[in-house]
């Protein structure tokens, strides 16, 4: 299952406590479920009891406890467990995750994954000042309107609806991709910068980090391409036949090697910490280098395998899975720079996952391999997807 699923599970509970009495509320749209946090426990976590407490007129842990026999039941739910003021924690059956399935949707849509029809048939007229921001976030609201099937009519003058904080100076110099980052990043009641910090490749510049994580899932499938395999989505993301750790044997990190990636034409600088910093193309014997401390790493007969940690993967799915709620509600509210911070939130949980989507030392490529690099194509076509709507370039190498 993914958060999507599991989202409208909870819902069903919700709605079978009402109709049983349990609850008097009125069942929410959405039920937003992600990784747990600090204090919580199993595969995912909702916070809708704290949703709902004020509208049910109960202690949240109280109304987490009416949902909770209503979620143990749900196909591909093993356990719940209610922790701290009343956030329910969900575990899986064994196999009810479903890595495969969100990959494969996201592969089948490609860059139309996440669109729908939130304004199917519907005119939304924008009047905008004759300012710089409000027409870039004008501009982008084109195309984000028109992936829930709207359609945008801008017009000028008064009276204007869309008036975001405008500029304190012309973004023109940053150049196009930056300059339209610096003005659709913020909020529109936030003023933007307008400063060079969009132009440096490290790891404090959210657009570097956005572009630098679709690049690394570009250059992984040429990397997997010298190594002879493609990608093919699948559940199980570790590698079974890699023999356990041998007790006697000390478990070691990765080398990290960090290299300058080279100048882009709008992004000059280099990258300043190992996880950022661009790692070499595997060569085709089969080695690769990672820059993460992430991953589980054991040395075993001679072989460096390192695998993606529950902890990685699962901000990831969440991440990814999200990505058509926040395409819709972007649409819904005019708000560009709901995409913009999503697609930092996709890059973020990405990165500590990339280093192990190739094999290591004297591994062969196996069917986890394959799944891993699947997963990470996803990652690249929500990225290249969002990058789109907002108007700005992904580059397949910085």
């Amino acid at each position: 299952m993914t958060p999507v699923e599991f989202s409208r599970t909870v819902l069903g509970a919700v709605r079978r406590a009402v109709d049983g009495g349990e609850l008097s509320v009125t069942v929410p749209e959405r039920a937003v479920v992600t990784a747990p946090g600090p204090g919580g426990c199993g595969d995912y976590a909702t916070n809708v009891a704290l949703q709902l407490a004020r509208s049910a007129g109960k202690p949240a842990r109280r109304v987490a406890e009416i949902l909770r026999p209503y979620l143990v039941g749900a196909e591909g739910i093993g356990d719940v467990v209610v922790t701290g003021p009343g956030f329910i924690n969900i575990s899986l059956e064994p196999g009810a995750a479903s890595v495969g399935a969100l990959v494969r949707e996201i592969r089948d849509r490609g860059a139309a994954y996440g669109h729908g029809d939130a304004l199917a048939g519907q005119i939304v007229a924008l009047r905008v000042p004759y300012e710089a921001r409000a027409e870039v976030v004008a501009d982008a609201l084109v195309r984000i309107v028109a992936a829930q099937g709207g359609r945008v009519e801008i017009g000028h003058g008064e009276p204007v609806n869309l008036r975001p904080v405008p500029a304190p100076e012309d973004p023109a110099p940053l150049g196009p991709d930056a300059a339209r980052w610096a003005l659709l990043y913020p909020a529109p009641h936030d003023r933007p910068r307008i400063t060079a910090d969009h132009l440096v490749q490290r790891e404090g510049n959210p657009l570097f980090r956005v572009r630098y994580a679709y690049a690394r899932t570009r250059a992984l499938t040429r990397n997997a391409a010298r190594l002879g395999f493609t990608a093919e989505p699948g559940d199980d993301l570790t590698d079974p036949t890699v023999a356990p750790a041998d007790p006697t044997v000390a478990q070691t990190q990765p080398t990290i090697t960090s290299t300058a990636a080279p100048a882009h034409p709008t992004i000059t600088g280099t990258a300043t910490t190992p996880a950022m910093a661009t790692t070499p193309a595997a060569p085709a014997t089969g080695t690769s280098t990672a820059a993460s401390t992430h991953p589980t790493a054991t040395q075993t007969r001679g072989i460096l395998a390192t695998r993606p940690s529950a902890a990685t993967v699962r901000p990831l799915l969440a991440a990814l899975a999200d990505h058509p709620r926040i395409l819709r509600a972007a649409a819904l509210h005019h708000g560009p720079d709901r995409i913009a911070r999503h697609l930092v939130a996709v890059a973020d949980a990405a990165l500590p996952f990339l280093p192990t989507v190739l094999p290591h030392g004297d591994e062969k490529p196996s069917a986890a391999h394959r799944a891993r690099l699947a997963l990470a194509e996803a990652v690249g076509t929500v990225l290249a997807g969002g990058l789109s709507l907002l108007g700005i370039d992904a580059p397949d190498h910085l």
